[in-house]
């Protein structure tokens, strides 16, 4: 899940949580709102944590030097 996705799950979440003014039996909306804004929260802190042990495009660069001896 990326960043992208979590922001996804976060704004569908708050809407849910703050916005939906509805009342069912059996299923609250309100709580499928805060858990879409945790899972958002948690995939957002997971992605930059794993985003920045990869390094990104052009990141760590190896470069081999070879020493004649002559």
């Amino acid at each position: 899940m990326g960043i992208g996705v979590s922001i996804i799950l976060i704004a569908v979440g708050a809407v849910l949580a703050f916005a939906v003014h509805a009342s069912t039996s059996g299923f609250n909306i309100h709580t499928v709102g805060w858990i879409l804004l945790a899972v958002g929260a948690l995939g957002i802190l997971l992605s930059l944590i794993f985003w920045s042990s990869w390094g990104g495009v052009g990141g760590r660069r190896e470069e081999t030097v070879i020493h004649d001896r002559y």
